[in-house]
């Protein structure tokens, strides 16, 4: 999935919370608000109109294989 950068502003419990959420995934921060963001935009029902969910979801499940071979990996 093609990224963009974006400067975005948290407040301190919420990047702290995403960075303990990512690390628990073994995804990086951006990674787990990324989903995040795109899980909260369907749950409101935004978004239904781009691209392919299916095909999100899919991507996102991918990741998540990854990121839990590579925890395998590291022991």
């Amino acid at each position: 999935m093609a990224t963009r950068k974006v400067t975005l502003s948290l407040d301190q419990t919420a990047l702290m919370m995403a960075e303990s959420a990512a690390a628990k995934a073994g995804i990086s921060t951006s990674a787990w608000l990324s989903a995040a963001a795109r899980r909260e935009a369907v749950r409101l029902g935004a978004g239904t109109e781009w691209g392919n969910p299916a095909v999100d979801a899919a991507a996102d499940d991918a990741d998540l294989a990854a990121a839990e071979d590579d925890l395998r990996a590291a022991g």
